[in-house]
């Protein structure tokens, strides 16, 4: 009898697995008592952030799984100037942008927390790569929080491997006030890891979807993922794969649903600009990336709100930005009104004020080039809500 490969299984699980009620005892959903952390979707009132940091950013180390998902125009830079600490000037642009974007956190009555320095550029070594460091400019991409669990992705950029130094002394202090602190099995990142051969698809002329990164061991991104209470929504992408997928669902246990979104973006990597659920009932959708069509059948009651293309902007900092023009729907919603949202984008600000949100407007371009915008810099560490089933 022929056995089916663990691939085929991996690519049959459903959108049904593990729905049900919330695990007993002290397993996955249950939340520690008064555990300083705690945020079970993206909207719920925001009460503590951390916010990402500018300090030691270097430009990361040239690889396929970098450089492939950056825009055309980009690549350039990023190819000459691998290794190399960013320029100050771009620094600076993009400081003093994050800087009002914290004052308008703290505005709000938000508490910001930052990450420790650490100096990116040194290279480290494994038995078989090197590498240099990033930045930690980006929270949400290591750490994906689920009620009080604080949970460490196994990314796949070689470059990243040592970012979670930055946050060990805040994840250290939630975790003796009471928070779970989680990590993915450690990835080896060995070249069998990767597809060498790979080139963009041209998915227009019917090529078939193609990744930088195969089924070897699990990895994901924790930004290729979005909670809505019970429900995750994920993006397979560059830097998620199957295997990534399935842990995580294996992790949470029957308490939690995670529900596939198929992209078309022919480099696909993080949801968060392709996808991104606002308040509950409401999604903002990227009409270039996702069919709306082929959402998955829970979200047929919700108001799919198909966003407008984005403004076009100008100036340096755009063109070398590792981000598509459709980080403009990568925004935070400090509650189910309150959104940040790039002032360059009025027509997303005007639709938002027409969909009944009341949108910050607040500049954000220049951070582009170290990696996203507004919902990328942050990782929500308490919002004030419970865990419910908005399905």
């Amino acid at each position: 009898m022929e056995r089916e490969s663990p691939i085929t299984a991996l690519e049959a699980v459903t959108d049904d697995t593990h729905a049900g009620g919330l695990p007993g005892g002290t397993g996955p959903g249950v939340p520690a008592p008064q555990s300083p952390v705690m945020a079970w979707n993206e909207w719920d009132p925001l009460e503590e952030v951390i916010v990402g940091s500018l300090d030691g950013a270097t430009i990361p180390t040239h690889h396929l799984t970098v450089i492939f998902n950056l825009p055309r125009a980009a690549q350039p830079f990023y190819r000459l100037a691998s290794g190399w600490k960013y320029p100050k000037f771009m620094k600076k642009l993009a400081q003093a942008e994050l800087d009002n974007f914290i004052t308008i956190l703290a505005g709000e009555g938000v508490k910001v927390r930052r990450p420790d320095a650490v100096d990116f550029s040194k290279k480290f070594k494994a038995p078989r790569w090197t590498s240099r460091g990033f930045c930690v400019a980006c929270p949400r991409d290591p750490y994906l929080v689920i009620g009080d669990e604080i949970i460490e992705s196994p990314m796949c950029w070689r470059s990243r491997y040592f970012e979670g130094d930055a946050y060990r002394s805040l994840f250290k202090e939630y975790f003796r006030a009471g928070a779970r602190w989680t990590s993915a099995p450690r990835p080896q990142l060995t070249d069998e890891l990767y597809n060498y051969d790979y080139r963009v698809p041209n998915l227009k002329a019917g090529e078939p979807m193609q990744f930088t990164v195969n089924e070897f061991e699990p990895v994901f991104d924790a930004a290729d993922f979005v909670r809505c209470g019970r429900d995750l929504f994920v993006t397979r992408s560059n830097v998620t794969n199957l295997m990534g997928i399935e842990w995580l669902r294996r992790h949470l246990g029957p308490g939690f649903r995670i529900h596939e979104i198929e992209s078309r973006c022919p480099q696909p990597m993080h949801i968060d600009s392709s996808f991104m659920p606002l308040a509950p009932g409401k999604v903002l959708v990227n009409p270039d990336y996702v069919d709306v069509e082929k959402l998955p059948a829970v979200l047929k009651k919700w108001d799919v709100l198909i966003a407008p293309r984005p403004d076009p902007v100008e100036g340096f900092m755009s063109k070398i930005s590792m981000c598509s023009p459709w980080t403009s729907i990568n925004v935070l919603a400090i509650t189910e009104k309150k959104i940040v949202v790039d002032q360059s984008q009025p027509t997303l600000i005007k639709a938002l004020k027409d969909w009944g949100f009341d949108p910050i407007p607040a500049p954000f371009l220049s951070y582009g080039p170290f990696g996203g915008s507004f919902h990328c810099a942050t990782l929500d560490v308490r919002r004030r809500g419970v865990l419910k089933s908005y399905f």
